[in-house]
């Protein structure tokens, strides 16, 4: 008998294993998906600290992984019965998520030549912005991206489609008020510049005035405007007013809850219905036939009001994760998404550079946060208990009882995506135990990690 080469041996063994490997490893795949699921159900039902719903999705090497979802998108006080399930095609109102997704779009603009990220903007807006504080400094997209504009939600950031941004923005305007929509140097404190391009506020109204420019540049309406650019583009269903959702899609929308009614937390009591109750509050149209774009974006609500499923967002996060690109149609080019995530500021307390947030917010791009993984108790942007850390980029979202994340390592191509639809106890109260998170928020972002 002829003795096969070693080198033959080897590979006739690995041929010979590799089937049962492979069962090993989808076996292995099932025990950790049904752990995580039972630590996530967990999650969910915490005595005293309940979630209304939750959605999660982990990708792992640029693949989906996991996606389950947990409690009810529609809670029916009177007749449980008639109450809904979340599910994978339950769609969002995810907050602030909404900002990076409107970035997203934004840098499409700048590649079809339409938008300079360093151009005066009131050369698209049409009239002159400034701080009135600061007259001799531009304003650019770039800064309205990266929070350093100068801006203020003091003044608000939503307005009905009779106020128009120049009114509310330029002083002397009709809406101008007191002029608590710019940040103000007598307000600072020592060794604070609030000029524009230096100090970072995280600011709501930067998106109204961002997708006012959008509107500008495109000659079209931001939330028409981002569905064709972005959502169509890749294939996802959903739109920032729930208007242009379809009947259909408008059905399976989660109403957002909190345990909360005039002020009072009380997690024993009735979930009670922030926004999207479209059920027993049928859905009022804008009256916005005559609006032009460019005036007032806050009307599209670019800053928190994306409607979309985590499996809507899962198409975008890979798109990012794969420089740009999704089932063979190419959104933005490499280096595009590369200047989205490239760090624009950080934080530094010797300089007093910014208002970090209780520790949250340290690094900033266009439209998107880098996670540091600094912790100091219940202060900083720390993500994940587990080791090795955790150190994306993405975005939060907070609003309405939501709590969102949209995290992405662009290296590892791991990511994780969650949505709570809503909170029985105060996020305030209920801080994590190494991050400026929730506990249940820590929770929900170590057990996925851990297991993936």
């Amino acid at each position: 008998m002829k003795c096969l080469p070693a080198r033959c041996l080897l590979i006739l063994m690995s041929l010979m294993l590799s089937p049962a490997m492979a069962q090993v490893d989808t076996v292995n795949e099932q025990q950790v998906s049904l752990q995580l699921t039972n630590q996530l159900a967990a999650i969910v039902a915490q005595p005293n600290k309940a979630l209304a719903s939750l959605s999660v999705l982990a990708i792992k090497s640029g693949k989906v992984v996991y996606q389950q979802q947990f409690g009810q998108r529609y809670i029916d006080q009177q007749n449980p019965a008639n109450s809904l399930p979340a599910d994978q095609q339950t769609l969002f109102r995810v907050a602030s998520v909404s900002k990076m997704v409107a970035a997203t779009g934004a840098m499409c603009l700048v590649e079809q030549g339409k938008l300079d990220l360093d151009a005066d903007i009131s050369n698209y807006l049409g009239f002159q912005l400034r701080n009135p504080h600061y007259p001799d400094k531009v304003i650019t997209t770039r800064m309205l991206l990266s929070h350093t504009s100068s801006l203020r939600d003091d003044g608000g950031y939503n307005f009905p489609a009779e106020v128009s941004m120049q009114s509310f923005l330029q002083t002397g305007g009709k809406h101008y008020a007191q002029g608590l929509q710019w940040a103000d140097p007598a307000k600072a404190k020592p060794g604070e510049n609030f000029a524009p391009g230096f100090y970072f506020h995280y600011v709501n109204l930067n998106w109204g005035v961002l997708g006012s420019v959008m509107e500008a540049v495109s000659g079209q309406r931001f939330d028409v405007l981002m569905h064709k650019l972005v959502l169509q583009s890749l294939q996802i269903e959903g739109a920032y007013h729930p208007e242009l959702l379809a009947t259909d899609t408008l059905s399976r929308l989660a109403v957002l809850y909190r345990k909360q009614a005039n002020e009072v937390w009380n997690a024993q009591g009735p979930w009670v219905a922030q926004t999207d109750d479209f059920r027993n509050k049928p859905l009022i149209k804008r009256q916005i036939k005559n609006y032009q774009p460019g005036t007032n974006a806050t009307l599209s609500s670019p800053q928190g009001g994306l409607r979309i499923s985590v499996q809507g967002l899962s198409r975008i996060m890979l798109m990012l994760m794969n420089e740009g690109e999704l089932d063979g149609v190419r959104l933005l080019k490499p280096d595009s998404v590369r200047a989205l995530t490239a760090e624009q500021w950080s934080y530094d307390a010797a300089t007093r550079n910014g208002d970090d947030y209780r520790g949250l917010f340290l690094s900033w791009g266009l439209g998107f946060q880098s996670f540091t993984d600094t912790s100091a108790g219940h202060y900083g942007d720390r993500l994940v208990k587990a080791r090795p850390a955790f150190k994306p980029v993405g975005h939060l979202g907070f609003a309405y009882g939501l709590q969102s994340a949209f995290l992405f390592d662009p290296a590892t191509r791991n990511g994780i995506i969650y949505v709570i639809g809503g909170v029985a106890a105060d996020p305030d109260k209920n801080p994590g135990d190494y991050s400026s998170l929730s506990i249940w928020e820590e929770q929900i972002l170590t057990a996925t990690y851990q297991l993936f």
